[in-house]
């Protein structure tokens, strides 16, 4: 296990959609630098595969089912983790009803919107309820021992928009505007709420590469770096960050990790 760097040992996570994509790579980044990590997976079948890998590195990690469009369950994945581990110190709501390229007169905006709103507006507020006196309580601990800390994954969409998929766009900003407002609200309990959005090549994406490798191409020609990232180097460590002691002054924030392709803030 890699653990130089900054230290998250004793700390308890969960990560929402932890079963693929952004979430596995942040999941496994944190547990790598000693936080025991849950695998929130809507289905037991990605996240428990993800977190005996995890355990298998030499990691700590559980899977918990978790269905992020369920006040219920969400509530019930906190009260487990707490009950479990005695503490939560960190949450990172990445769980996302994926996007179909779409025009607005062509979606269907019950279906659609439906979907990306609720778990990426309301499960970001439902989350952030359920977890908030744990957050809170971390925070109260000396520093190197806990912080609460509440990571949002928006999108760079969320930032400059999309013509290719407009409901996606607004969904995905809702979430900055979340972690603004709780940031305000949530400070004096010295709880940091910040956003990453990613571009990292996620099982989805990948699968769109393959079904157009032009999508590739341009999305690297637009990228100073020219590459797409990667979810656990590239994000993971952005997670990584925001989740331990150096972000301590950092709030209210979203750090826009795509290799420079989108440079307007």
């Amino acid at each position: 296990m890699n653990r130089r760097g900054t230290s998250l040992a004793g700390r308890v996570a969960i990560v929402t959609g932890a079963g693929q994509g952004v979430g596995e790579g942040i999941a496994r980044r944190l547990a790598e630098h000693g936080a025991t990590v849950i695998v929130a997976a809507r289905r037991a079948e990605t996240g428990e595969p993800v977190a005996a890998s995890i355990r298998g590195d030499g990691g700590s990690a559980t899977c918990v089912e978790t269905d992020v469009t369920k006040g219920e369950s969400i509530a019930a994945c906190v009260t487990h983790t707490v009950a479990e581990f005695g503490r939560l110190d960190i949450v990172v709501h990445n769980a996302f009803t994926g996007a179909i390229p779409h025009r607005l007169e062509n979606a269907v905006l019950d279906k659609h919107w439906k979907g990306m709103s609720l778990t990426a507006g309301w499960a970001s507020l439902q989350c952030a309820r359920e977890a908030h006196l744990h957050l809170a309580a971390s925070s109260r601990r000396p520093r190197g021992e806990g912080g609460g800390r509440y990571v949002l994954i928006t999108s760079p969409s969320g930032v400059e928009g999309s013509a290719n998929i407009p409901l996606y766009s607004p969904a995905k900003a809702a979430q900055r505007a979340i972690a603004k407002s709780l940031a305000r609200e949530w400070g004096p309990d010295g709880i940091t709420v910040n956003c990453i959005a990613p571009v990292a090549a996620s099982p989805s994406l990948i699968t769109a590469f393959d079904r157009n490798p032009a999508l590739q191409q341009a999305i690297e020609a637009r990228t100073p770096l020219g590459r797409v990232g990667d979810i656990t180097d590239d994000i993971g460590s952005v997670a990584l960050f925001l989740a331990g002691d150096d972000s301590s002054y950092v709030t209210g924030q979203t750090i826009v990790c795509d290799g420079g392709s989108f440079l307007g803030l």
